[in-house]
């Protein structure tokens, strides 16, 4: 009988610690959850709004939580803010990724790219010349893609006459401006401003670099 006992307390203590674990997991990864709804609703309305017109009431609204659940994560509204522009760096990374070489992918991930965030970078370029958050966003932007057409065009920048100028108009015409004008002023559909990007970075990279399939 005390075996039985001493087995049946084994278990128990065995249940208890899966139980415990299974809590402690679920109640992180609804922190973390919480915590990335704050954040992209953070990130939404700087792409909606201007900084000054953006609450914490008006970011605790959109992710679903209260005014203290935003300040019990991030401690102040610039805490918060800080934690936004990485989180929003984070995922611009990820959705810019494309094999490198590969044009087609390239102006197919910028305009996917441009037609989820595009119109919310132009109110950010808009804020930049008197809000200092915002300058500082777009500068960030700026260098992120003129890194990401180093990286992307690479093979093509190697074997050019003058890689510098070669990198400076796939710039261009990889820029959100170019899609603005394009999509926005010339009311271009998705598709046929794919189609022109594409034109316009083959016009530049020419028979340079690797064969396209």
């Amino acid at each position: 009988m005390p075996i039985d006992a001493n087995i049946g307390a084994a278990f128990t203590g065995t249940d208890m610690k899966s139980t415990r674990s299974y809590t402690m997991t679920s109640r992180a990864r609804a922190v973390e959850e919480t915590r990335r709804r704050i954040l992209d609703a953070s990130v939404e309305l700087h792409g909606e709004r201007l900084v000054a017109d953006i609450s914490l009431d008006d970011i605790a609204e959109r992710a679903g939580v209260s005014v203290q659940t935003v300040l019990r994560h991030f401690g102040s509204r610039a805490g918060l803010v800080e934690a936004s522009v990485e989180h929003g760096r984070a995922e611009v990374e990820a959705e810019r990724r494309t094999p490198v070489g590969d044009v087609a992918a390239a102006v197919r991930t910028i305009v996917d790219h441009y037609e989820q965030r595009g119109d919310g970078v132009l109110v950010m370029l808009a804020q930049e010349p008197h809000q200092e958050l915002m300058a500082r966003v777009t500068a960030a932007g700026r260098r992120l893609h003129g890194a990401w057409v180093e990286e992307v065009f690479a093979p093509y920048l190697d074997t050019a006459e003058d890689p510098a100028a070669l990198a400076d108009l796939l710039v261009v015409a990889t820029d959100v401006y170019t899609w603005k004008l394009l999509r926005r002023d010339r009311g271009l559909g998705r598709d046929l401003t794919e189609n022109r990007i594409h034109h316009l970075v083959r016009s530049l990279l020419g028979t340079a670099g690797p064969a396209q399939p």
